[in-house]
Protein backbone atom coordinates (compact mmCIF):
# COMPACT_ATOMS: atom_id res chain seq x y z
CA UNK A 1 0.00 0.00 0.00
CA UNK A 2 1.34 3.21 -0.77
CA UNK A 3 0.59 7.01 -0.38
CA UNK A 4 2.38 10.26 -1.33
CA UNK A 5 2.48 13.30 -0.29
CA UNK A 6 3.80 16.64 -1.14
CA UNK A 7 5.12 19.02 1.41
CA UNK A 8 6.62 22.34 0.73
CA UNK A 9 6.93 21.24 -2.36
CA UNK A 10 8.90 18.10 -1.30
CA UNK A 11 7.22 14.72 -2.22
CA UNK A 12 7.96 11.64 -0.56
CA UNK A 13 6.07 8.83 -0.30
CA UNK A 14 4.88 5.62 2.46
CA UNK A 15 4.84 2.30 1.69
CA UNK A 16 2.79 -0.04 4.41
CA UNK A 17 3.03 -3.90 4.51
CA UNK A 18 -0.74 -4.18 4.23
CA UNK A 19 -3.93 -2.31 3.54
CA UNK A 20 -4.55 0.15 6.28
CA UNK A 21 -6.89 2.90 6.57
CA UNK A 22 -3.74 5.73 6.27
CA UNK A 23 -6.34 8.69 5.78
CA UNK A 24 -7.35 8.20 9.31
CA UNK A 25 -4.28 7.51 10.91
CA UNK A 26 -3.23 10.88 9.02
CA UNK A 27 -6.01 13.04 9.03
CA UNK A 28 -3.85 16.14 8.91
CA UNK A 29 -1.50 14.87 5.71
CA UNK A 30 -5.08 14.76 3.81
CA UNK A 31 -4.39 18.71 2.22
CA UNK A 32 -0.79 17.42 0.95
CA UNK A 33 -2.10 13.76 -0.40
CA UNK A 34 -0.40 13.83 -3.97
CA UNK A 35 -0.38 11.60 -7.12
CA UNK A 36 3.09 9.86 -8.21
CA UNK A 37 5.93 11.20 -9.54
CA UNK A 38 9.25 10.65 -10.88
CA UNK A 39 11.53 8.48 -8.96
CA UNK A 40 14.41 11.32 -8.79
CA UNK A 41 11.96 13.84 -7.60
CA UNK A 42 11.43 12.02 -4.48
CA UNK A 43 12.43 13.34 -1.34
CA UNK A 44 12.14 9.95 0.99
CA UNK A 45 10.09 6.90 1.55
CA UNK A 46 9.29 5.44 4.67
CA UNK A 47 8.30 2.08 4.58
CA UNK A 48 7.10 -0.32 7.41
CA UNK A 49 9.34 -3.35 7.77
CA UNK A 50 7.90 -5.37 10.49
CA UNK A 51 11.21 -7.48 10.62
CA UNK A 52 12.75 -4.56 12.74
CA UNK A 53 14.08 -5.42 16.16
CA UNK A 54 12.65 -3.79 19.16
CA UNK A 55 16.33 -3.10 20.33
CA UNK A 56 20.33 -3.18 18.52
CA UNK A 57 23.78 -2.35 19.98
CA UNK A 58 23.98 1.14 18.50
CA UNK A 59 25.51 4.36 19.93
CA UNK A 60 23.04 6.07 22.06
CA UNK A 61 23.28 9.81 21.31
CA UNK A 62 20.32 11.55 23.52
CA UNK A 63 16.95 10.91 24.73
CA UNK A 64 14.07 13.60 25.11
CA UNK A 65 10.63 14.19 26.26
CA UNK A 66 8.77 16.69 23.73
CA UNK A 67 5.64 16.57 21.75
CA UNK A 68 6.44 14.00 20.14
CA UNK A 69 6.70 11.61 23.09
CA UNK A 70 9.50 9.92 24.98
CA UNK A 71 12.06 9.51 22.44
CA UNK A 72 15.95 8.25 21.95
CA UNK A 73 17.85 8.75 19.48
CA UNK A 74 20.82 6.62 18.30
CA UNK A 75 23.34 6.29 15.57
CA UNK A 76 23.95 2.86 13.76
CA UNK A 77 26.03 1.66 11.24
CA UNK A 78 23.94 2.73 8.09
CA UNK A 79 22.70 5.93 9.89
CA UNK A 80 20.00 6.56 12.61
CA UNK A 81 17.71 5.60 14.57
CA UNK A 82 14.31 6.50 17.04
CA UNK A 83 12.86 4.82 19.26
CA UNK A 84 9.29 6.49 20.41
CA UNK A 85 7.24 5.41 23.35
CA UNK A 86 3.87 7.34 24.75
CA UNK A 87 3.44 5.16 27.86
CA UNK A 88 6.60 4.02 30.18
CA UNK A 89 5.65 -0.08 29.53
CA UNK A 90 4.56 0.43 26.08
CA UNK A 91 7.01 -1.16 23.47
CA UNK A 92 8.22 1.27 21.11
CA UNK A 93 7.57 3.03 17.65
CA UNK A 94 10.77 2.45 15.56
CA UNK A 95 11.91 4.25 12.69
CA UNK A 96 15.95 3.66 11.27
CA UNK A 97 16.75 6.15 8.43
CA UNK A 98 20.08 5.98 6.54
CA UNK A 99 22.43 8.93 6.31
CA UNK A 100 20.93 10.73 3.36
CA UNK A 101 17.19 10.18 5.07
CA UNK A 102 16.37 8.90 1.46
CA UNK A 103 15.14 5.85 2.98
CA UNK A 104 13.21 5.26 6.47
CA UNK A 105 12.34 1.81 7.43
CA UNK A 106 9.45 1.71 10.54
CA UNK A 107 8.51 -0.53 12.45
CA UNK A 108 4.99 0.55 13.85
CA UNK A 109 2.50 -0.95 16.77
CA UNK A 110 -0.74 -0.68 15.36
CA UNK A 111 -2.13 -1.85 18.46
CA UNK A 112 -1.14 1.20 20.57
CA UNK A 113 -3.91 3.99 20.56
CA UNK A 114 -1.14 6.48 19.90
CA UNK A 115 0.08 4.77 16.39
CA UNK A 116 -1.60 8.23 14.58
CA UNK A 117 0.90 10.34 16.51
CA UNK A 118 3.87 7.88 16.13
CA UNK A 119 3.32 7.55 12.56
CA UNK A 120 2.99 11.39 12.55
CA UNK A 121 6.31 11.86 14.07
CA UNK A 122 8.08 9.20 12.17
CA UNK A 123 7.23 11.27 9.08
CA UNK A 124 8.12 15.01 10.58
CA UNK A 125 11.44 13.42 11.84
CA UNK A 126 12.50 12.36 8.46
CA UNK A 127 10.67 15.38 6.79
CA UNK A 128 12.74 17.98 9.13
CA UNK A 129 16.10 16.74 8.26
CA UNK A 130 16.00 15.39 4.33
CA UNK A 131 15.30 18.98 3.63
CA UNK A 132 18.57 20.54 5.49
CA UNK A 133 20.31 19.81 2.02
CA UNK A 134 17.81 22.05 -0.06
CA UNK A 135 18.06 25.40 1.83
CA UNK A 136 15.11 24.29 3.68
CA UNK A 137 14.31 24.50 7.24
CA UNK A 138 11.13 22.85 9.88
CA UNK A 139 10.80 26.10 12.00
CA UNK A 140 9.38 25.46 15.80
CA UNK A 141 6.87 28.77 14.95
CA UNK A 142 3.53 30.13 14.41
CA UNK A 143 3.21 31.65 11.20
CA UNK A 144 0.49 34.20 10.50
CA UNK A 145 -0.42 35.70 6.72
CA UNK A 146 -1.37 39.32 6.49
CA UNK A 147 -1.38 41.32 3.52
CA UNK A 148 0.16 38.94 1.24
CA UNK A 149 3.14 38.27 3.57
CA UNK A 150 4.09 35.92 6.44
CA UNK A 151 5.04 36.27 9.69
CA UNK A 152 6.83 34.14 11.87
CA UNK A 153 7.12 33.97 15.43
CA UNK A 154 9.57 31.97 17.55
CA UNK A 155 10.41 31.04 20.91
CA UNK A 156 10.59 28.73 24.02
CA UNK A 157 7.94 26.79 24.81
CA UNK A 158 5.44 28.82 26.94
CA UNK A 159 6.51 32.23 25.53
CA UNK A 160 3.47 32.87 23.92
CA UNK A 161 4.31 32.16 20.42
CA UNK A 162 0.43 31.11 19.70
CA UNK A 163 -0.99 33.69 21.63
CA UNK A 164 0.82 36.27 20.05
CA UNK A 165 -0.58 34.55 16.79
CA UNK A 166 -3.99 35.21 18.49
CA UNK A 167 -3.24 39.08 18.97
CA UNK A 168 -2.63 39.34 15.25
CA UNK A 169 -6.21 37.35 14.61
CA UNK A 170 -8.11 39.34 16.88
CA UNK A 171 -6.42 42.87 15.90
CA UNK A 172 -4.95 43.24 12.89
CA UNK A 173 -7.35 42.94 9.98
CA UNK A 174 -6.49 40.53 7.40
CA UNK A 175 -4.74 38.45 9.62
CA UNK A 176 -5.23 34.27 9.20
CA UNK A 177 -3.25 31.34 10.79
CA UNK A 178 -0.91 29.66 7.91
CA UNK A 179 0.60 27.01 10.92
CA UNK A 180 0.65 27.09 14.88
CA UNK A 181 3.75 25.21 15.63
CA UNK A 182 5.94 23.71 12.56
CA UNK A 183 6.10 25.67 8.98
CA UNK A 184 8.65 24.89 6.40
CA UNK A 185 10.84 27.61 5.35
CA UNK A 186 12.72 27.43 2.12
CA UNK A 187 14.98 29.94 0.10
CA UNK A 188 13.64 29.52 -3.46
CA UNK A 189 15.02 31.41 -6.52
CA UNK A 190 16.98 34.13 -3.65
CA UNK A 191 13.56 34.48 -1.82
CA UNK A 192 12.31 33.22 1.69
CA UNK A 193 9.20 32.04 1.59
CA UNK A 194 7.27 29.68 4.31
CA UNK A 195 4.70 26.98 3.40
CA UNK A 196 1.99 25.35 5.86
CA UNK A 197 2.87 21.60 6.86
CA UNK A 198 0.63 18.95 8.43
CA UNK A 199 2.48 19.67 11.36
CA UNK A 200 0.62 22.43 13.65
CA UNK A 201 0.93 21.02 17.10
CA UNK A 202 -2.42 21.46 19.13
CA UNK A 203 -3.82 23.60 16.64
CA UNK A 204 -5.88 21.70 13.68
CA UNK A 205 -4.61 24.18 10.69
CA UNK A 206 -2.84 22.28 7.81
CA UNK A 207 -2.65 24.41 4.89
CA UNK A 208 -1.21 23.17 2.03
CA UNK A 209 -0.67 27.24 1.05
CA UNK A 210 2.58 29.41 0.77
CA UNK A 211 3.86 33.34 1.17
CA UNK A 212 6.67 35.34 1.01
CA UNK A 213 8.18 35.65 4.51
CA UNK A 214 8.03 39.75 5.60
CA UNK A 215 9.66 38.51 9.08
CA UNK A 216 10.83 36.01 11.69
CA UNK A 217 10.76 36.83 15.05
CA UNK A 218 11.45 35.70 18.56
CA UNK A 219 9.00 36.36 21.08
CA UNK A 220 10.05 36.90 24.75
CA UNK A 221 7.89 38.26 27.75
CA UNK A 222 8.16 41.10 29.33
CA UNK A 223 6.89 44.25 31.36
CA UNK A 224 7.23 46.29 28.03
CA UNK A 225 6.30 45.66 24.60
CA UNK A 226 9.36 46.48 22.30
CA UNK A 227 10.76 45.42 18.71
CA UNK A 228 14.80 45.14 17.81
CA UNK A 229 15.60 44.64 14.48
CA UNK A 230 18.81 41.75 14.49
CA UNK A 231 21.06 41.17 12.42
CA UNK A 232 24.88 39.26 11.36
CA UNK A 233 25.36 36.93 14.31
CA UNK A 234 22.29 38.48 16.82
CA UNK A 235 20.02 37.36 14.20
CA UNK A 236 21.60 33.98 12.96
CA UNK A 237 21.46 33.28 16.81
CA UNK A 238 17.77 34.32 17.01
CA UNK A 239 17.28 31.74 14.22
CA UNK A 240 19.09 28.85 15.56
CA UNK A 241 17.34 27.53 18.49
CA UNK A 242 14.02 27.14 17.00
CA UNK A 243 15.14 24.96 13.62
CA UNK A 244 15.17 21.05 13.41
CA UNK A 245 18.50 19.56 13.28
CA UNK A 246 20.49 16.89 14.16
CA UNK A 247 22.96 18.61 16.11
CA UNK A 248 25.40 15.54 15.84
CA UNK A 249 25.32 15.05 12.18
CA UNK A 250 28.02 17.69 10.95
CA UNK A 251 26.84 17.35 7.32
CA UNK A 252 23.56 18.54 7.93
CA UNK A 253 24.43 21.42 10.76
CA UNK A 254 26.50 23.14 8.19
CA UNK A 255 24.01 22.78 5.76
CA UNK A 256 21.62 24.26 8.47
CA UNK A 257 23.61 27.01 9.31
CA UNK A 258 23.85 28.22 5.34
CA UNK A 259 20.38 28.43 4.76
CA UNK A 260 19.87 30.63 8.13
CA UNK A 261 23.43 32.91 6.64
CA UNK A 262 20.96 33.58 3.73
CA UNK A 263 18.21 33.63 5.42
CA UNK A 264 19.37 36.90 7.86
CA UNK A 265 20.48 38.68 4.85
CA UNK A 266 17.14 38.66 2.82
CA UNK A 267 14.58 38.56 5.71
CA UNK A 268 13.93 40.56 8.37
CA UNK A 269 14.78 39.15 11.81
CA UNK A 270 13.71 40.81 14.98
CA UNK A 271 13.12 40.09 18.76
CA UNK A 272 10.15 40.92 20.12
CA UNK A 273 10.03 41.85 23.94
CA UNK A 274 6.17 41.64 24.32
CA UNK A 275 2.83 41.56 26.52
CA UNK A 276 -0.21 39.92 25.49
CA UNK A 277 -2.37 42.88 24.29
CA UNK A 278 -3.17 44.71 21.34
CA UNK A 279 -0.85 47.15 20.88
CA UNK A 280 2.05 44.35 21.34
CA UNK A 281 0.62 43.09 17.72
CA UNK A 282 0.37 46.40 16.13
CA UNK A 283 4.22 47.45 17.21
CA UNK A 284 5.37 43.84 15.63
CA UNK A 285 3.85 44.19 12.54
CA UNK A 286 4.86 47.96 12.21
CA UNK A 287 8.83 47.66 13.20
CA UNK A 288 9.02 44.73 11.18
CA UNK A 289 7.56 46.13 7.95
CA UNK A 290 10.21 48.87 8.38
CA UNK A 291 13.13 46.92 7.67
CA UNK A 292 15.18 47.33 4.52
CA UNK A 293 15.53 43.34 4.11
CA UNK A 294 11.82 43.41 3.57
CA UNK A 295 12.36 44.39 -0.57
CA UNK A 296 14.44 41.32 -1.06
CA UNK A 297 11.91 38.93 0.22
CA UNK A 298 8.78 40.34 -1.92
Amino acid sequence: MKRSYTVAGFRFEVLLAGERDLERYLRSFGPFRSGDGPEEDKLFELIEDETLPESVEAEFLEEDRNDMGHTRLYRTSEGYRVELRYADEGRPHVVEMDKEFVRARALIRWDDRYVATALTSMLRIVFAQAILPYDAVSVHASAVLNDGMAFLFMGKSGTGKSTHSALWLRHIGGTELLNDDNPIVRIVDGKAVVYGSPWSGKTPCYRNECAPVAAMVRLKQGPRNRFESKEDIAAFGALLPGCSVLRQDRRLHDALCATLTALTEITCVGEMECLPDKEAAEICRGEALKDDRLNLTL
